[in-house]
């Protein structure tokens, strides 16, 4: 099963003409989960040829201007296609009026129903198949919330010469089994799972953390993550403005990937006082802590696989 995370945009503060503001899709399988969405979103969708239509739920992190005002525009725009699902919108609170004073003070024409969510607890807020997005609170200049998706487990590696060896034969027992369901051998034996499957194995589990100051705490949060996009907003020089503006660092980014043994780290969130070549900075100085880490860039895209 494919999971895959686009980097829609990678800026901060306000657009720039080669950086989109912050906005990350999560593609799982058929399921389509958007992660904040600020100016450009639609553009870096359409370059990336993405079904935006299908997406099934919205996680804002906090109601800024940089993270959602390119929420109306996808929000009409999905009225002009064939659309039957509902789509569920998540954030703090204040997303509930922002969503319905943009429906009404722009007249949106809308035709399908918006579940909107407000988070008010750390917790489960979304449960799929196989898997859940949970909200944990993160500390910035209003409330702000970070997610993780995470897999459940998946049942272990199947034995096929031990199904042999049970009287099982190929076929659809063999996937009865690996299912998780007990089968009946050709002797008439009950075989269950445990006896062909190996230990149950991990799921994936992506993490996206922006806008925040740094908080010992995340690495808890986003622990054994896959793939961890997190802000990485100023250098080390600028430590004391990030903590004024309640904001992070690169190398606090790191720090956290690092403390929660993340696989790999992708900085977003840049302060538009980096042009992209300056970027370099931030990069070495995260690497220093965690070397695992990476510039996301617009439209940029990265499987997350399963370990084994």
């Amino acid at each position: 099963m494919n999971l895959e995370a686009f980097i829609l945009g990678c800026g901060g503060m306000m657009p720039l003409p080669y950086r989109h503001l912050t906005s990350v899709l999560l593609r799982r399988e058929g399921d389509l989960f958007l992660f904040d969405g600020g100016e450009g979103t639609q553009v870096s969708l359409r370059k990336l040829n993405l079904r935006w239509k299908k997406i099934n739920a919205i996680f804002v992190s906090h109601t800024h201007a940089d993270h959602v005002t390119g929420l109306p525009g996808l929000l009409m725009l999905s009225s002009q296609v064939d659309r039957d699902d509902p789509l569920y919108i998540y954030g703090p609170p204040k997303i509930a009026e922002y969503i319905e004073t943009s429906r009404r003070v722009l007249d949106m024409y809308i035709n399908y129903q918006i579940v909107v969510k407000e988070i008010t607890e750390p917790g489960i807020c979304y449960e799929g198949d196989g898997f859940h997005v949970r909200a944990f609170p993160l500390q910035h200049t209003k409330t702000c919330v970070g997610y993780t998706l995470e897999e459940h487990e998946r049942p272990g590696a199947f034995n096929p010469d031990r199904a042999r060896e049970l009287g099982v034969p190929c076929g659809p027992l063999w996937s009865r089994l690996q299912s998780g369901e007990p089968v009946e051998a050709a002797d008439g034996r009950e075989v269950r799972p445990s006896e062909v499957l190996g230990k149950a194995r991990k799921g994936r589990k992506f993490s996206y953390v922006t806008d925040s100051k740094y908080l010992p705490s995340i690495a808890g949060e986003v622990a054994g993550s896959d793939l961890l996009v997190c802000e990485g907003m100023f250098e080390n020089a600028l430590a004391d403005t990030a903590a004024e503006k309640k904001h992070m660092t690169a190398a606090q980014a790191a720090t956290i990937a690092r403390d929660g043994k993340a696989k790999k780290l992708a900085l977003i969130h840049y302060s538009p006082r980096y042009t992209d070549s300056e970027l370099k900075t931030l990069l070495a100085e995260a690497k220093t802590v965690f070397p695992e880490t990476v510039l996301s860039r617009d439209r940029m895209v990265f499987p997350i696989e399963y370990v084994d």
